[in-house]
């Protein structure tokens, strides 16, 4: 068990008293967001909005991502020790949950299988702009891990989708080219750095995160 400084944890505390900065971990429980997106959710000005956003990056609940796409565009994200699992609110009820990245040739194919390895809920992946194929490296991660992406090919999300999918974009660019997506994952793209490394800290960070939004999704 990871020990975190008593002054931390009392500054985890003060910062989650605030009822707009509580909002703001209820917002982000299960995706990620743009500050203007929690402006708007929170009805909060910017200037307000940056302060709750600044104390609770301070206590270590969150953190901010620039985008891969638009790079004036950054994404807030919740820490995973900051709401523990049971205290997230809310259930989602869904036939189908799809994961969709650019390519379709890693994030997405990731968060495919491991999704079908832990849950009978219905998934699919797709790409907005798929590539010939899978990523070599995805394919040898997730064969690290027992996952067997082989025979896994990549598809256009005009291809697949349904109108009541639950859509979880894994890719800022495939975020911001969507007119629409139920919830969003910062995921930086391994495939562009290429490193073991790489692919190994996106599947571990998808992989926590279904594991925080299995318990909400149940089977429409």
């Amino acid at each position: 068990m990871i020990s975190v400084p008593l002054e931390l944890r009392a500054a985890r505390h003060a910062a989650l008293a605030d009822p707009a900065r509580l909002r703001v971990v209820d917002l982000l429980a299960l995706g990620d967001l743009s500050p203007q997106e929690l402006g708007e959710r929170l009805g909060l000005a910017s200037n307000l909005l940056a302060h709750h956003l600044k104390v609770l990056d301070a206590a270590g609940l969150i953190e901010r991502r620039r985008s891969e796409g638009d790079g004036r565009r950054s994404y807030v994200r919740l820490l995973a020790h900051a709401l523990p699992a049971e205290e997230r609110d809310g259930e989602l009820r869904v036939p189908r949950v799809v994961f969709v990245c650019t390519a379709n040739s890693a994030r997405s194919q990731l968060a495919e299988h491991l999704w079908r390895a832990r849950t009978s809920v219905e998934t699919a992946s797709a790409g907005t702009l798929p590539a010939d194929g899978v990523s070599a490296g995805a394919i040898a991660v997730a064969a690290a891990h027992g996952l067997d992406l082989s025979g896994a090919t990549t598809k256009t999300l005009d291809q697949l989708e349904r109108p009541d999918d639950l859509r979880v974009t894994v890719c800022d660019r495939a975020r911001e080219t969507l007119t629409s997506a139920d919830l969003h994952w910062s995921i930086p793209d391994p495939v562009h750095v290429g490193t073991r490394a790489a692919f190994e800290a996106a599947f571990d960070e998808i992989s926590h995160r279904i594991d925080a939004l299995l318990p909400h999704v149940r089977a429409a």
